[in-house]
């Protein structure tokens, strides 16, 4: 199995975000791959680094799966932002087309409220080179298994499940996994994306909902109290070529392991249904009981579980990082679930 992370992640550092109409300091920062990266090595596992960011291949790629006008927003939107008088140092919106906007804008404040669906997606001077180094991250890791390798893990930052073709949202700005699944997709005809994280992929999910090549199945807390709020529902099963290649299980708020693997054992077998050839697993952390954004009461030994029953799946497979906060837990969580799938 390989092991990917690309330091120039670190790049994209946002101090704080808008949480319940205050500024909080971000859980999502550099401290989260320090955590990770010693969960890691205390599994006895070596973290390999992409040789290079951009290319015209991870261009090529993106531009499958995000719109151009959002590529050229990431990649603009910082220094157009600081020319406006009186600008702040980071990229947060203060107004969103809410129903839908008419028209789309050329001022950088109405771009960022258009393309920056929540208040949890600031952006700094190194933030657009941060997140295509997580992004890079996510290609090698999926490349690996086009070489031969059964496995590989993406230590990605930020995550990107809830980044949708034309937007960002929850941390997320470029979607890994399904970046993923468009590497497989060259070398497999069929290819499943199954989500662990306790928040439901709405990103991911509106990527391939019309598709038919490309199982999506999440399992998350019910976004009828909790974030995403707005998608996620049992009764979302894709359209046209996708109609049934997309399956939802929302999961009761504060759930714990029992029920969490109940819902894994039917998401799998939707998943199996598909007769996928390659499996891109979203892996979140942040169904912990001590993580910061609360949604479950897993403990450390259900990743171990949770990293068995990965393996189990016998099948090529790309873990990517989605979520998982910064607690004394976290470098453990991953360390169990590692052991779990190599054991």
């Amino acid at each position: 199995m390989k092991f990917f992370y690309h330091p120039e992640q670190e790049l994209h550092a946002p101090p704080h975000f808008l949480l319940r109409g205050r500024l909080a300091d971000s859980p999502e920062g550099p401290l989260r791959a320090e955590l990770l990266s010693r969960g890691l090595a205390a599994a006895g596992l070596v973290l390999h680094e992409p040789e290079e960011v951009d290319s015209p291949r991870l261009r090529k790629r993106l531009a499958q799966i995000h719109t151009p006008r959002y590529l050229s927003f990431l990649e603009t939107i910082h220094a157009r932002w600081r020319k406006l008088p009186e600008a702040s140092e980071l990229v947060m919106p203060n107004v969103h087309p809410c129903g839908g906007g008419k028209h789309y804008p050329q001022h950088p404040v109405g771009q960022a409220g258009w393309h920056l669906h929540d208040m949890a997606c600031p952006m700094g001077a190194g933030s657009f080179r941060g997140i295509l180094a997580s992004a890079a991250t996510a290609q090698v890791a999926a490349e690996a298994l086009l070489a031969g390798h059964p496995a590989a893990y993406a230590l990605c930052r930020p995550p990107g499940h809830h980044a949708g073709p034309d937007n960002a949202g929850g941390f997320c700005f470029i979607n890994n996994s399904a970046l993923a699944a468009t590497v497989l997709r060259e070398h497999y005809s069929r290819v499943a994306i199954l989500d662990v994280d306790m928040h439901h992929g709405n990103g991911t999910q509106d990527i391939f909902y019309a598709r038919g090549d490309v199982w999506t199945g999440s399992l998350h807390v019910d976004p009828t109290d909790f974030y995403p709020f707005f998608w996620g529902g049992a009764d979302e099963q894709g359209v046209g070529e996708g109609q049934g290649a997309n399956i939802n299980l929302p999961l009761p708020l504060g759930c714990n392991g029992e029920t969490f693997f109940n819902a894994l054992e039917k998401l799998v077998e939707s998943m199996q249904a598909f007769r996928p050839e390659a499996v891109v697993v979203a892996l979140g952390l942040d169904g912990h009981r001590a993580d910061p954004l609360a949604g479950m009461i897993l403990e450390t030994e259900d990743f171990t579980v949770l990293g068995q029953r990965l393996s189990q799946l016998d099948l090529p497979t790309v873990l990517i990082q989605e979520g998982g906060y910064p607690t004394e837990y976290l470098s453990n969580n991953l360390a169990a679930l590692m052991r779990g799938f190599m054991n």
